[in-house]
Order: C-alpha cells, then sequence, then structure tokens
C-alpha cells in the first residue's frame, strides 16, 4: 500500500521550503525533502534512494509529519542511558577522595585508585565501580584531590 502527505496547502510547502533555505539545528533538511516529495506523488522507495535513508525511516517521517506536522520532524531528546551513580553517591565519592585516609582510620595517607575503588565498595557507597569511572567523577567534581 502507497504512503503519500495528504493534502498539503500552499501555505505548508511554503514554510516547508523556507526551512529547506534556512534550516535548523534540531530539523535536518532531509526529513523536511522527504515530506515535498512525497506530497508530489513520489513512492516511498524512489525518496529513500533520494534521500538517502532507509524506507523505513522514510515511512516513519511521514506519519511523524502526518500526525504532528512539521513540529513532528523536529528531533526530541533522547533520553540516553541512564546514570549508574546517583548524584548523592558521586557527591560521596568527591568527599571521600577529598578526606585524608588517616583521618578515616586508615593506615595510609594518600589514596590510589585502587585503594579508593577498594573503600568505596566495603563502605557500601558503591556495589561495583571502575577505576576509570572514579577517575572521572574526581576530575568532573569541584573538588580537586591528590591521587596517585
Amino acid at each position: 500500500m502507497a504512503l503519500y502527505v495528504q493534502n498539503l496547502s500552499e501555505e505548508d510547502v511554503k514554510q516547508i521550503e523556507a526551512l529547506i533555505c534556512e534550516p535548523e539545528d534540531d530539523l535536518p533538511v532531509n526529513r523536511l525533502l522527504i515530506i515535498l516529495l512525497s506530497a508530489e506523488g513520489k513512492s516511498v522507495p524512489e525518496i529513500s534512494q533520494t534521500v538517502n535513508l532507509h524506507p523505513i525511516n522514510v515511512r516513519k517521517w511521514i506519519h511523524r509529519y502526518t500526525a504532528n506536522g512539521v513540529d513532528g520532524l523536529r528531533s526530541g531528546k533522547s533520553p540516553g542511558r541512564p546514570p549508574l551513580f546517583t548524584n548523592n553517591q558521586r557527591r560521596q565519592i568527591s568527599k571521600i577522595a577529598n578526606t585524608s585516609p588517616r583521618s578515616l582510620g586508615l593506615n595510609f595517607s594518600r589514596w590510589s585508585l585502587q585503594r579508593l575503588r577498594r573503600y568505596l565498595i566495603e563502605q557500601g557507597v558503591v556495589d561495583r565501580i571502575s577505576i576509570e569511572t572514579i577517575r572521572q567523577i574526581i576530575q568532573s567534581g569541584e573538588l580537586v584531590s591528590e591521587i596517585r
């Protein structure tokens, strides 16, 4: 079954053409071209070859335009991967990293990343954590530590 954008008014065409001439960051031109080509009666496979997108994606953008107009073609916020550690855990890691090990009852005066990792797990701050993640948390924090 063929899929086309239905009833594109002159105003809609002008709006899309204006956005093609002056593209916005969250609105790629190829999505706008998909709508214009579909309104001209081009088939999904033809549009797919023209804009160099898989037909599934061409159909997706036609459906989104039909449902939401030009706003449906904009890039939404991608949720991304959820953070591994809460802000509270990150603060605790930074705080401990910037605390003298001796003041915590340990028999050494400076943290190594390995010792800090072991301490964080033993104290139940985290269940597990990589040395690289500890390094990144420390570097991103406002507190600067002397870890070797």
